[in-house]
């Protein structure tokens, strides 16, 4: 009975917990993934339903991969596994302070950074001589990473961590910091007041003015977005006229303004990991990326 009680009690106060972060929250994530579902070619979606059949040989059972929109968030559940999967912590980002010119080759050593992850998963992806669940891992580092990249703040910072060491207020969010912000509130809000709904199926054209460039062009996107609107905006200042205060407030026309800016950059993601998807699963070689 006394053991019972105590089960009951710890699981009481694990639902009072809060979850852990996850770039563009999991509903982000998610939300890329179904609108790269929706545009994929029919091969593509077929090729990766046959990988989803490795899910067991991952050994995480704990966190899914059964569809796209588990893959999506799947790096950021195993890497709560500190022992095993710590090292791909690096692998979710690469920022650039933005006071400084923008270096595409900087905080990316030995690879170990997103825009890098994001080539290396596609070229795994494509390897038909690997096993199933390496595949299997690969495509969910593509989906995920792509996903991160275009989040203002895995590429561009104030030397504060991408924005976790700004505390911020908006409205009755209270505490949370500035990367919080834009990963969770901002963006479950732009997402679901998007009219019409980002997940759709996008004519040809759009699909090829939308899906351009590569990892780095996106880095670069994501930094100069978080230089010219997320810090300024924060701010209300010129973010690199000067110290700035560790503690902010974001007003509610702050909030709004943000919402097409974070539609753009969902948008954008899903439709470049349904270009990558489809490269990944096309017959002949991956075309080569430009390094800038």
């Amino acid at each position: 009975m006394i053991a019972r009680r105590i089960a009951a009690a710890l699981v009481a106060l694990a639902l009072c917990l809060p979850a852990p972060t996850l770039a563009w929250g999991g509903y982000g994530h998610r939300t890329t993934a179904e609108i790269a579902e929706a545009n994929v070619r029919p091969e593509t979606r077929a090729a990766m339903n046959r990988l989803f059949a490795y899910e067991a040989r991952l050994g995480t059972p704990e966190c899914r991969m059964r569809d796209l929109r588990d893959a999506s968030t799947w790096p950021d559940c195993v890497r709560r596994d500190g022992w095993r999967w710590g090292y791909t912590a690096a692998w979710h980002y690469r920022t650039t302070p933005i006071c400084e010119a923008y270096n595409p080759r900087a905080n990316c050593s030995g690879g170990n950074c997103v825009t890098a992850q994001i080539e290396r998963s596609q070229r795994l992806l494509a390897d038909e001589s690997l096993p199933g669940h390496i595949r299997l891992e690969a495509l969910s580092f593509l989906v995920h990473f792509v996903g991160d990249v275009h989040m203002p703040l895995h590429s561009g910072d104030r030397e504060d961590r991408g924005g976790n060491d700004r505390v911020t207020a908006y409205g009755i969010v209270e505490g949370r910091n500035l990367h919080g912000i834009w990963d969770g509130p901002l963006a479950e809000r732009s997402i679901t007041s998007a009219r019409p709904p980002l997940v759709r199926r996008y004519r040809a054209e759009e699909r090829a003015r939308i899906a351009t460039g590569g990892p780095h062009d996106w880095g670069r996107e994501s930094w100069q977005i978080a230089r010219d609107f997320v810090y300024a905006t924060a701010f209300d200042r010129d973010p690199c006229a000067g110290e700035l205060p560790g503690e902010t407030a974001l007003s509610q026309e702050d909030i709004e303004a943000g919402i097409p800016v974070a539609n753009e950059r969902v948008l954008q993601a899903g439709l470049r990991i349904a270009r990558l998807l489809d490269e990944a699963f096309a017959p002949g070689p991956l075309p080569v990326q430009e390094r800038r």
